[in-house]
């Protein structure tokens, strides 16, 4: 829904919505589930279906958030929303009683509105506090994505009660790793460490390498009060200042983080690899570890980088020569998946860092290096050892597999046609030679496009190209139906890595351990379903998690109004343009009403805004200069102002 009142409604299975003007939404509001009529259908360069509601199925239950305001004896929630041009109607009385006051952030879902009401009633869901102040606003984005932001007394109980002792009986068929070597590797500021690499040097030349991971689904059973929190949440949720976590503070900081010099119940898949990383010998199961070294990345990169510079110095301790080996062979496996054609987008991440208030001081770009690659080559290892092992009915660990079994995969289709026609017509424009195979040639394509962005680096259309061809690629998400992982260029993938985070690996470690114990084949319509959720949850969180990022860059150039930046046009719409600024790629938006030198037209095919008079152009990746017209920090919106050439 719009803020102006009129909808589209999205219709699971097909691309074109439907636009449903303001008088005919039947009071239907942002995120109900309804069922429209079709009314009218325009063919030509823009393909729009427009209709009616004619019935509310269900009303959302995500909440809106808003301001609590009292009139006498009635109170509202008042919208400032680009998504609800209503204000609410709630209980004054339910609302005392929760400690609203006027002028508070609350959050409130609608209950009903009937055809010859105002306006829709609903009732209070949470009081978030006064605006402006750091937790409020944080609290209100949870909020707004029905995203809890702390753990009922119920289940932070039931955590607290779960042994923190590790018995003879809990090491009962477990593997013991707790003499080889083992290291952690995460950011500096991490609370938790959920996976571990241990090496062992062989008397043949060869490298024993095993990836560890907290074995959470020991201590989480399933149908417990922590289960159905965990499943519920789905994944842990990082908003720009704080984590959400998935579980208890007890379990992801305590018992199931890798921490340095205590024993660990972990879940592991151990390789024998030559210094060629070719894989001689696999093994998966559950294990115990106890960790020598818990290392950041930073200090990962440095050993690696000491190394390369002196490459003559032998490794002067264990821990150096583990990391360096496992640098070059983490590099080996790299190139090999980008020979197999893997995608490599390569887009800077940039961060918003805050002060101990919530405050953002500062834009950075996030650089990754070897060291973070080391990491994420042995966990995409790991998990395509599990995938593979369960899906192709093979051997592990003497346990023959004779069918293929129920498993949670994590999956990517090929991308969308149509959309990678438009990406190889717009790098024409830039002069770009396409090759000659036909989208639908799946890999063939993958490796044109990696071709395609290695040429276009380091010039002013690179990131526009990078992003058309981010907007080509299918969304990965959790599946019973392996169709393999198209970006990573994996037959066979899952998430085995991160069951302190994710709900969709708890599930994984769980049919493992059953699958390995010689178990019958769980029912695939049932985990369907489950993956079919976890995957919404997974959107949910990834909108919250960029909502708060962009809430933060809006509040950091708050202050900035009237700077100028030069920056890149970086979206093309038909009511103006986005663009990047250099150096903190923040985004904002030169409305096309705003540009004075001409009346701009959208030319959807081509990414592009023309003059109708001058017939200037500005097209994805067009270096431009702006000046910083205003930050709305309550719609979370930036607007620029173009600055033109005057000749």
């Amino acid at each position: 829904m719009t803020r102006e009142g009129f909808i589209f409604v999205i219709i699971e299975g097909q691309d074109d919505d439907v636009f449903v003007k303001a008088s005919k939404t039947r009071h239907a509001l942002h995120g109900d589930t309804v069922r429209v009529a079709v009314t009218r259908q325009k063919s030509g360069d823009v393909r729009r279906r427009e209709g009616e509601v004619v019935e509310i199925i269900e009303r959302s239950k995500k909440p809106f958030v808003g301001y609590y305001h009292t009139v006498g004896a009635q109170a509202w929630v008042l919208m400032q929303s680009k998504s609800m041009p209503y204000d609410i109607q709630v209980d004054a009385e339910a609302g005392a009683a929760m400690g609203a006051q006027p002028g508070m952030k609350v959050a409130a879902v609608v209950d009903h509105w009937e055809r010859r009401e105002p306006g829709p009633f609903g009732h209070l869901t949470d009081v978030l506090g006064v605006p402006g102040e750091n937790d409020t606003e944080m609290h209100a984005i949870l909020a707004e994505f029905n995203l809890p932001y702390r753990f009922s007394e119920e289940v932070e109980h039931a955590a607290d009660k779960i042994s923190d002792e590790i018995t003879a009986e809990d090491l009962k068929g477990r593997k013991d790793f707790r003499q080889t070597f083992t290291l952690t590797i995460d950011p500096a500021d991490a609370k938790d460490f959920d996976d571990a690499l241990s090496f062992k040097p062989l008397e043949n030349g060869n490298y024993e390498v095993g990836v560890h991971i907290a074995d959470v689904s020991y201590y989480v059973r399933p149908g417990s009060l922590v289960d159905k929190e965990a499943r519920e949440r789905g994944t842990s949720v990082y908003l720009v200042d704080r984590t959400v976590p998935m579980l208890p503070e007890k379990l992801c900081n305590k018992l199931c983080s890798l921490r340095p010099h205590e024993d660990k119940l972990t879940f592991s898949a151990v390789f024998e690899m030559t210094p060629k990383a070719e894989i001689k010998s696999r093994w998966i199961g559950r294990t115990v570890i106890n960790s020598d070294f818990r290392l950041d990345y930073d200090q990962a990169q440095q050993i690696i980088e000491s190394a390369a510079a002196d490459s003559a110095a032998p490794a002067d301790s264990e821990l150096n020569t583990a990391i360096v080996v496992l640098n070059k062979l983490a590099g080996i496996l790299k190139e090999r998946e980008r020979a197999a054609g893997a995608i490599d987008f390569d887009r800077p991440e940039m961060k918003v860092e805050v002060d101990e208030k919530g405050k953002p001081v500062r834009v950075y770009q996030k650089v990754s290096k070897e060291a973070n690659w080391l990491i994420e080559e042995f966990m995409l290892l790991a998990n395509r050892t599990v995938a593979e092992f369960v899906a192709t009915g093979g051997q592990m660990n003497g346990v023959a597999q004779k069918n293929a079994k129920t498993f949670v995969y994590r999956v990517h289709g090929e991308p969308n046609e149509l959309k990678l026609e438009n990406l190889y017509t717009f790098a024409k424009g830039f002069g770009y030679r396409i090759p000659t195979d036909k989208p639908g040639a799946a890999r063939a394509t993958a490796k044109s496009l990696n071709q395609l962005l290695d040429s276009a680096k380091g010039k002013p259309e690179f990131a526009a190209l990078e992003n058309l061809a981010l907007r080509a690629m299918a969304k990965a998400c959790y599946s019973t139906d392996n169709i393999g992982h198209y970006g990573l260029a994996f037959k066979f993938y899952t998430h085995f890595t991160s069951p302190i985070r994710r709900y969709p690996d708890l599930m994984v470690h769980r049919l493992l351990a059953r699958y390995l114990d010689n178990g019958e084949s769980a029912k695939q319509d049932k985990y369907e379903e489950e993956c079919r959720y976890a995957s919404e949850r997974e959107l949910v969180a990834a909108d919250a998690e960029r909502t708060s990022t962009k809430y933060k860059l809006v509040e950091f150039m708050q202050d900035k109004i009237g700077e100028e930046y030069d920056g890149h046009v970086s979206g093309i719409t038909e009511w103006g343009m986005y663009v990047e600024i250099e150096p903190t790629k923040i985004e904002g938006m030169v409305s096309v009403r705003d540009i004075k030198s001409d009346f701009y037209e959208f030319d959807e095919a081509r990414y592009r805004l023309v003059g109708k008079r001058r017939h200037h152009q500005f097209r994805l990746g067009d270096p431009v200069r702006i000046k910083v017209k205003s930050a709305n920090l309550e719609q979370r919106l930036l607007d620029y102002e173009l600055i033109e050439n005057q000749e």
